[in-house]
Parts: C-alpha cells; structure tokens; sequence
C-alpha cells in the first residue's frame, strides 16, 4: 500500500501537469462510467493529498477522491512525469494509439484523465467516488493530522495516543489517529526512537511522541524529494551504501522493514516479525526496550 509520500508525490505530479487544463474522463474498465460522466469535460483546479488519500478538484465544486488501497495504481503518460506511479515505458506502437494519438488504456483501468499532453490511468483503488465539496469536508474531517499538510496539529494525535491503551505500533497505523504513516514508516520510526511496538499509547511520553512526529516529517519529506523510503543513517549503512535517493540499493535503506531474521544495523541481534493487526510488524527487541 502507498504510504503518504507517494500520495503526496502524485497530487504534487497532478498540480504540476494537469492542474489548469480541461479533462476528458473515461471508465475503459466501465465501473466508473457514471464518474467519469460527471468529470468529463470540467476543468481540474487543485489537487490535495490528505495521508493516504487523495482529492482532485474539479469546476463546478466536484471532487474525484481517490484511495489506492493495497493494490491501486496510477500509471502515467506525458513530459515531467518519470518515476510517478507507474510509468508507460517506450513509445506505443500505432495500433495501440487511440484517434487522438494517445496509448490505449488497459482493459482494468477504472478512470483515464487525460489533457492534451498527459494522460493518467487509475486501476484497482478501494476507494474512486465524486464527491460534492461538503462530502469532502467529512471525509477530510476523519482523517487524523498528516505530518506533511502545512497547519498539520500532533496534538490532535496525541490526545488520543495518551489516552489509549492500544499498542503503539497499532495506533501509528490508524490514519484517524495519524495519516499517511504505513508499515515501513511504522517500523522505521520506532525502530529510529528506540520505542516497543507493543508499548500501549498512554505509556508514551509527550517528548517521546513529539520526537516521534518530528522524524515523521523529516522522513516523509525525503520520501516526497526522493521517490522512495530510506531511513538508514549514512553510519548505518551498508559499505558502498552511502548515495541517497533512487540509486541506494534496497538493502540499505531501511533499519528493520522487511528484514526479519537479519541482524540489526545497530546491535546485530536478529530482527523480529510478527502479525500485529494483520499487518508485519518488523523490530528489534535489543534496541527498542524504552
């Protein structure tokens, strides 16, 4: 599932190059025909992203939102946008342009958007809904504070995580409580303050959540700037691991995610998994014991 800088990173790609211009919408797949209906021809105006979650404004108050789930894509077509979603590669063939000269769409996809220059495809989403402004605004109003949204209030957080008896690994998943943190931002910013998932919220200190949510920012906006989630220290890294970016092999950007039975960057005591929620939950029990 796309964690918050991704989703950030795509409404950012749709403000850049859709944002301004008249859209032709269209349901190839058919599930979204009467959507698509209703945000043909209108004009796109901003594009936000709230955590996970995705809003596209469109005239006459209509907004498309989008939550891409599990298994959710974008795929793009245009100038600018290499390394957003997933990319069509090369040049289509003549027999897969359609009148106007743009690729086919595939038969999964929900929604096309496409300008004169771009086009952007929307397969598998759990959630694609227009939406009136109100709508909107009930939505957004469930969704707990985004470490990367201007204005964003940890205290809203924090209210609940001081409160609560759940586990703290739990709670970090929970986007009415805190949005855009998933499983690899969950593990690494434990991991990076040296908390116990299991640790129930109340037991938390205010210092301990508000370095929590300072990391959560810096972490989030590296992921905006670079494409992709790296949370090592460059002390902690692998040799010959150093460069940052889309270039650093996978094995060297994260502490624990996905590396169960790996030692630890730190310690070099084994790293732990288990369900935690129906989700993996990576950690080390040596170096996360406050």
């Amino acid at each position: 599932m796309p964690e918050g800088h991704t989703v950030h990173r795509l409404a950012e790609a749709f403000g850049a190059h859709f944002v301004g211009h008249t859209l032709h919408a269209s349901s190839p797949q058919g599930r979204f025909a009467d959507g698509a209906g209703l945000l043909d021809g209108r004009t796109l105006l901003g594009a936000e992203a709230w955590g996970k979650q995705m809003f596209l404004q469109f005239d006459g108050e209509l907004w498309l939102r989008v939550h891409l789930g599990m298994f959710g894509m974008w795929r793009f077509v245009g100038p600018g946008l290499a390394g957003l979603g997933r990319r069509t590669r090369g040049r289509a063939a003549e027999s897969e342009l359609d009148e106007e000269g743009r690729p086919l769409p595939r038969a999964a996809v929900r929604l096309r958007l496409a300008s004169g220059t771009h086009v952007g495809d929307l397969s598998g989403p759990t959630i694609c809904a227009v939406q009136t402004k109100a709508e909107k605004r009930a939505v957004t109003a469930t969704i707990g504070p985004d470490p990367l949204r201007p204005g964003a209030r940890p205290g809203r957080a924090w209210d609940v995580i001081s409160r609560s008896r759940m586990a703290i690994g739990q709670l970090l998943m929970r986007q009415e409580v805190v949005a855009g943190i998933g499983n690899i931002y969950r593990a690494e910013l434990l991991f990076r303050a040296g908390i116990e998932p299991h640790r129930p919220g109340r037991e938390l200190s205010k210092a301990q959540w508000d370095g929590l949510w300072r990391d959560a920012r810096g972490l989030l906006r590296d992921g905006v700037r670079d494409g992709v989630i790296i949370t090592t220290r460059p002390e902690h890294r692998p040799a010959g691991k150093a460069v940052v970016g889309r270039r650093m092999r996978r094995d060297g950007r994260c502490y624990v995610a996905f590396r169960s039975k790996e030692p630890c960057r730190v310690c070099g005591t084994a790293v732990r998994m288990e369900v935690m929620a129906g989700r993996k939950l990576y950690w080390c029990e040596v170096c996360q014991v406050d």
